[in-house]
């Protein structure tokens, strides 16, 4: 039986990069879809036959209550003008915020908790009040899907989530027909090969950009042939962002280079040797699956999330989360192995995304339980066939 679903995240730019598979899909099966979020330039790419956009206005960093109020309202509106048979909530305020709309109308609701951001990785005031706002929202949900077990722990033990409405997903997955292995390509410079680090991701203080530019520093006078290289979007919005000016004082200072934003990175990937994500927390980095999926060495911080993407000394090397120092070291290592090692580190990762990471996992997860919103009890198949 076909049906409406909606789906929700707080920009078009992350529904394209991260759920276009499943939009697909869903299109594929008869469904109607709807997504909600703040256009940006990246919106009309999710127009297809049987797929709406709504521009949604969304304070993404605010914390103004009143604002969130009328998020809460606009998202009622909406909501009761398509009543889906499924609400789909990516990011922190489509989930809280939508889910309680979705709540109030009686429509069943799929959670995607895909990191926990700045309220946990530095608990304050501020927490107190996500995790009640949290608890709230989630307490009716249908189910509630994790990108790492750590994360559904933290939120078991907290009462944040009910019990048997949790679930377990092998991250966004990574479509392993699109990100396929590559052979790096050497770049010459002044008379040996450059080795290429590449970071991948928001230039946030919480992605470990400050770290990377501190090894590069670190590591210049040993391996001056050696790159450093910067992709990912600014946030001038977010109280966590790397200011545009900071990243050209690094510029100026030869460390690194800011190659911007890419619609599609897979010939930046290919061209790295490493790719690099010293985060503090993540739900599982896309990134770093991509990478992995195209046959790269990866190197990560040894940090919720991360971990779950990088088998240590084979298919990369974790590093201490915060610590420029031990990042430098294993950059150091990383660039002193044998081609051939970083070629079996690269293949065992392509194996390990085909093993588990596979996007047709997440995709089949999210058909059975909106397959579920009918009837049963929510949550409870698929919490069982969740990976352990």
């Amino acid at each position: 039986m076909t049906s409406r679903i909606v789906i929700s995240s707080n920009t078009s730019w992350s529904v394209v990069n991260f759920r276009a598979r499943l939009i697909r899909t869903l299109l594929e099966h008869g469904h109607e879809v709807t997504v909600l979020a703040p256009r940006d330039k990246h919106a009309p790419r999710l127009v297809h036959p049987g797929c709406r956009v709504i521009d949604l206005e969304i304070d993404v960093n605010g914390t103004n209550p009143a604002r969130d109020l009328a998020l809460v309202g606009r998202y009622f509106k909406h909501l009761r003008r398509e009543r889906p048979a499924a609400y789909l909530g990516y990011t922190v305020k489509p989930n809280v915020y939508g889910s309680i709309a979705a709540h109030l109308l009686g429509i069943p609701v799929i959670n995607n908790v895909s990191g926990l951001g700045r309220a946990f990785i530095a608990p304050g005031p501020v927490t107190h009040v996500v995790r009640l706002l949290y608890r709230v929202a989630l307490r009716r949900s249908h189910t509630v899907f994790f990108q790492n077990a750590e994360d559904r722990s933290l939120f078991l033990e907290c009462g944040l989530v009910p019990r048997g409405r949790d679930a377990l997903l092998p991250g966004s997955g990574v479509d392993l027909e699109h990100f396929t292995p590559a052979t790096t390509t050497a770049v010459p410079g002044r008379g040996e090969p450059d080795f290429t680090f590449l970071l991948i991701g928001r230039m946030l203080r919480d992605k470990g950009v400050e770290e990377f530019a501190l090894a590069a520093r670190a590591l210049r006078g040993r391996f001056p042939h050696a790159r450093f290289q910067l992709l990912g979007h600014i946030d001038p919005g977010n109280p966590g962002t790397i200011p545009r000016e900071r990243i050209r004082e690094w510029e100026d200072e030869h460390l690194l280079e800011y190659l911007g934003e890419a619609d599609d990175v897979r010939p930046i990937i290919a061209r790295a040797d490493c790719v690099v994500l010293p985060s503090y927390r993540e739900g599982v980095p896309r990134s770093l699956l991509e990478a992995a999926a195209m046959g790269k060495p990866l190197l990560a911080s040894d940090a919720v999330g991360c971990r779950d993407a990088v088998t240590d000394r084979i298919t990369g090397l974790l590093c201490k989360p915060g610590n420029a120092h031990d990042l430098a070291m294993k950059m150091s290592e990383m660039i002193c192995f044998e081609p051939d090692r970083r070629s079996r580190m690269g293949a065992a990762g392509r194996r390990k995304m085909e093993t588990s990471f596979d996007e047709h996992i997440v995709i089949a997860r999210y058909l059975e339980a909106i397959g579920r919103c009918s009837g049963g009890r929510p949550g409870q198949q698929v919490a069982n066939t969740s990976l352990s």
